[in-house]
């Protein structure tokens, strides 16, 4: 059950049965790691697909080092040509090339038992209270709506410097025709349970603008 089905040279019928187990568990794979992963459905899609075409691929370089590596450096040219994802997208992806290499040199069960193993593991471990801390604090982002007129720089340091840890400008960007603007930074505050108290003083600076406090983004892509 665990040893290969390859034999010296591949055949289609040694192939097809490999794809069929990539694509299958693959797919399955995908659908596990959905209900952990918050990503989009192309995302999925191609998690679902990489395990397939990694396993072509090590099928058909087959020990050929030069076709190796004329075929890695394609994969670095696409990895520079994608956006950075999140943590967890990263294992996902990682995970399903993994599968790829194990299927790509026939050892089908073993395939299976990386991706499906390992996206219940992943599944299961992030649903326990395990490496989390209630009262830990995390980073937020702060975005602040201001008239173009108000001078920002230091307008709320002192307000900074009684709520928060640290605070961080990571944006400026002009909004409603250029009327305005919007401030964005990567805050910690000292005592989660002081942002009301924190978003009303804001408000007395402002002009009683929008602002917003959100989980900051893992993708900094995503401000």
């Amino acid at each position: 059950m665990f040893e290969t089905i390859y034999s010296s040279a591949v055949t289609p019928a040694q192939f097809f049965t490999m794809a069929a187990a990539a694509l299958i568990s693959g797919f399955i794979y995908a659908w596990i790691m959905s209900f952990r992963v918050r990503s989009s459905k192309r995302f999925f899609i191609a998690a679902a697909l990489i395990p397939f075409v990694s396993a072509a691929v090590i099928t058909f370089v087959n020990g050929n080092i030069g076709m190796g590596v004329a075929i890695g450096g394609a994969f670095t040219l696409i990895r520079f040509r994608s956006a950075q994802g999140s943590s967890d997208e990263i294992a996902a992806i990682l995970i399903a090339m993994a599968s790829g290499i194990a299927f790509g040199m026939g050892y089908i069960a073993y395939g299976i038992m990386i991706l499906l193993c390992l996206a219940l593991m992943f599944t299961v471990l992030g649903s326990l209270p395990v490496f989390t801390h209630k009262k830990t604090n995390t980073d937020k982002l702060l975005r602040i709506t201001i008239p173009e007129d108000l001078e920002y720089s230091d307008m709320f340091t002192d307000i900074f410097a009684r709520f928060l840890y640290s605070s961080e400008n990571v944006g400026v960007k002009t909004t409603a025709m250029g009327s305005m603007f919007r401030l964005s930074y990567k805050i910690r505050l000292k005592d989660p349970d002081d942002e009301k108290a924190f978003i009303d003083l804001l408000r007395t600076r402002n002009g009683n603008l929008e602002i917003s406090v959100l989980p900051y983004p893992e993708n900094e892509s995503q401000l």
